[in-house]
């Protein structure tokens, strides 16, 4: 077999089998595919595209070109959940723990941010002392003792998909819907959980910017975990706004506890609410008011607040600061950012926003940044809010007064304003399983 017949075969329009697909995958990763044929048949397959066994089958041959997770030992259901990304989304740190309070093991390895998206890790890190790098046997123990464990993404699985995202990422075929649910949903089957809950974001601070494009990205992913023996479910939720108030890895980790205590912003607990309903409906926990009813519960008589502290003190984190988050260490410089105009915010674009709060410090631009755990912005006013000239949007925190300024214009590029109050988003567009598309 030739590589050269592989991507003619994709370049005219051809099916590839799981033989063909095997040796340039296998390939690849051996180094027997140099990278210019691999880039050469990435671009065939974002301009031709992929069937459904196709994708299918070049995810579970990605997913097995490294370690694959045995969670065997873990007693119980294993419920995983994965978001494409956004602004404001530290969803994570509420519903693993809601979850786990309600009765399913959460083994959940995360990944760190990169541009305006956040990465669950790197909120956990900004926890003093918080370990995401556990061996197996202690991580196999605390899910089995306390029934969750967030850790960081070993180098080991699916090293097949960290090579080809960094040919995508310079040939500009990442925009691909075969190759992004394959990239995701390997990384998804070699973590081994049972059953896995997609947030598929959607609008300007996501990767799929509208809902038909997210749909599609949905229904392809739980199509590839249901071929290769998974529970997988989806829901469509908006990343037009960002998710709650804040943005920044300290600042995050405060409103996620406030969620849990009980008194967090009304959008992101809503959001919570339903990935965690729908993680216990993937596990057979009920139908979707039993387990809405199971996660109110455990949101209402503090138990998934204290299992989420059980898990930080497991991992060596110091859980003062979620009980205070005056205990975390604070920013050195804040600046309040003021309104240019009267009138209400029509629209906000999440990814300016996002931008801005990773020039601030909280994100990086390349893998090897550094993060200022302390830098982020604090929203006042969001989309549909009224407001006037002056009047205070938003204040931004970072250790390095120099940033300012560039953070504040970009953040004002992502606000429009007009006379009219324009129409309440939802926050949640659809539901998608084996079944078919549900619309909300």
């Amino acid at each position: 077999m030739r590589m050269y017949d592989v991507i003619a075969k994709k370049r005219d329009g051809g099916t590839l089998s799981r033989e063909e697909l095997a040796f340039a995958v296998n390939g690849f990763v051996s180094g027997q595919v140099p990278d210019y044929q691999m880039s050469a048949l990435l671009m065939a397959i974002y301009l031709k595209g992929m069937t459904g066994e196709e994708t299918a089958q070049l995810t579970d041959l990605m997913a097995h070109s490294g370690k694959m997770a045995d969670l065997s030992s873990i007693q119980g259901v294993k419920v995983d959940k994965h978001s494409t990304g956004g602004v404001g989304d530290k969803t994570t740190l509420v519903v693993a723990p809601v979850a786990a309070a309600c009765g399913v093991k959460v083994a959940k390895m995360s990944g760190r941010g990169l541009g305006h998206t956040g990465g669950t890790v790197d909120k956990m890190e900004a926890v003093p002392g918080t370990r995401i790098a556990l061996s197996e046997q202690e991580f196999f123990d605390q899910v089995n003792r306390l029934g969750i464990a967030v850790v960081g993404q070993s180098s080991e699985m699916a090293p097949a998909d960290r090579k080809m995202y960094a040919l995508r990422d310079v040939t500009a075929t990442v925009e691909s819907i075969p190759l992004i649910a394959s990239s995701i949903m390997s990384k998804k089957l070699a973590s081994g959980s049972d059953c896995i809950l997609l947030d598929v974001t959607v609008g300007t601070g996501a990767f799929m910017k509208t809902v038909p494009r997210a749909v599609e990205l949905a229904r392809l992913m739980v199509e590839i975990g249901c071929r290769n023996g998974r529970k997988v479910a989806a829901l469509i939720t908006d990343m037009d706004t960002p998710l709650g108030s804040c943005i920044g890895n300290s600042l995050e980790v405060a409103e996620s506890m406030e969620v849990l205590k009980g008194c967090g912003p009304e959008d992101l607990t809503q959001v919570c609410c339903q990935l965690a309903t729908n993680m216990l409906m993937l596990a057979g926990k009920g139908g979707e008011a039993e387990c809405l009813a199971m996660v109110k519960r455990v949101l209402a008589d503090g138990s998934a607040f204290r299992l989420c502290k059980e898990m930080f003190h497991a991992q060596s984190g110091d859980v003062r600061v979620l009980d205070d988050p005056r205990c975390f260490a604070p920013a050195q410089y804040q600046y309040d950012v003021c309104s240019p105009s009267d009138g209400f915010i029509c629209k906000t674009d999440a990814e300016k926003i996002g931008i801005a709060s990773m020039l601030l410090g909280a994100g990086r631009l390349k893998k090897e940044d550094s993060i200022d755990y302390a830098a982020g912005i604090r929203m006042y006013k969001k989309q549909g809010a009224a407001v006037r000239r002056g009047e205070r949007l938003a204040t931004f925190y970072t250790n390095d007064p120099a940033r300012f300024a560039a953070a504040e214009e970009t953040f004002l590029q992502g606000f429009s304003f007009g006379d009219e109050k324009p129409e309440q988003l939802k926050l949640i567009y659809a539901r998608v399983t084996q079944s078919g598309v549900e619309y909300f």
